[in-house]
């Protein structure tokens, strides 16, 4: 994937929860959008099985332009 090469993409964890097989995760990821660099607000909610992940699924929030 192209975004995955973006030099300034970085996922930074601010608080994980876990209950049971679900990890949710409240992320700030910095990357470069089409009008510019900021970050977004994202929340990532994983159901692992046998150690790995099952299912994933996303939340994206407020996105802000530096």
């Amino acid at each position: 994937m192209v975004r995955f090469q973006e030099p300034n993409l970085h996922a930074r964890l601010i608080q994980r929860t876990v209950m049971g097989n679900v990890v949710v995760d409240h992320e700030l990821i910095s990357r470069t959008f089409a009008d510019g660099s900021g970050t977004l607000e994202t929340v990532a909610i994983y159901e692992v099985q046998g150690g790995k992940i099952k299912c994933a699924s996303f939340i994206t929030g407020h996105k802000t332009l530096d």
